[in-house]
């Protein structure tokens, strides 16, 4: 059980950093042990991390501030274990190097910067910037399917969601172009069917009957060619009849 002191000095620093909060670092005691802390440190731009939330934990002994706490991380990162303890000067892992006069707010900014540096230490992991990158790319995603996070940090429950709300409209946007190049323009009668066919048909129909002139000219007609005939026969008769 936490001590008075150690009640006192956490709900101090929670009321500190709800009036003045550290930029990239949002943390808050869980409601049924104040001895039990929830972060999430928001990669720093420029850096492989960006764009990545990070989620984790801090234990503080029921002796703090005179004893330093334990701290781990949830979140795949590429940079420390995952249900590890961290080894830091602020950590459970130097006890002789505590300063009773650090808080929440300077331990999570110490975690941070650290995170950020490449130094090995207890907890630690080697990957390529390219691993981090994509770790960083599917981290809030990989939170919210942890259920006390999302109870813990309801504001990145929706940032998410707006995410893959955007996410679906562009893609059926996209959806949406790729058929429009890739299907002929169609339009619709009254009645409300293709009139593609239709179109088609009437453009059939008019080149044949452009046609149809051009093969009578080229061609004559039997019954007239018969009637030419006759009229020359009948003309070269006349002299015959008239003597």
């Amino acid at each position: 059980m936490a001590e008075k002191a150690c009640v006192k000095r956490l709900q101090k620093e929670y009321r500190a950093l709800c009036k003045e909060p550290v930029s990239n670092i949002l943390a808050r005691p869980s409601p049924n042990d104040i001895l039990e802390w929830h972060y999430v440190l928001e990669g720093s731009s420029g850096t492989p991390f960006a764009g990545g939330y990070y989620y984790g934990k801090i234990k503080f002994p029921p002796e703090y501030p005179h004893k330093p706490p334990g701290i781990t991380m949830t979140t795949p990162n590429g940079r420390f274990m995952t249900q590890k303890k961290i080894c830091l000067s602020m950590s459970d892992f130097h006890p002789e190097s505590w300063n009773p006069m650090w808080s929440v707010s300077s331990i999570l900014t110490g975690l941070l910067s650290f995170m950020m540096d490449d130094s090995p230490t207890t907890g630690s992991v080697n990957t390529t910037t390219e691993e981090k990158q994509r770790l960083a790319k599917s981290s809030l995603a990989f939170n919210c399917k942890n259920m006390t996070f999302r109870k813990m940090f309801p504001e990145y429950v929706d940032k998410y969601n707006q995410q893959q709300l955007s996410e679906q409209v562009v893609q059926e946007q996209v959806i949406s172009e790729r058929r429009k190049e890739n299907k002929p323009e169609t339009s619709r009668d009254t009645n409300g069917n293709s009139t593609e066919g239709t179109a088609n048909l009437k453009d059939e129909v008019g080149s044949a009957e452009k046609d149809i002139p051009k093969n009578k000219k080229q061609a004559m007609p039997t019954w007239m060619i018969l009637l030419l005939v006759s009229f020359f026969g009948l003309v070269m008769t006349l002299p015959l009849l008239q003597l």
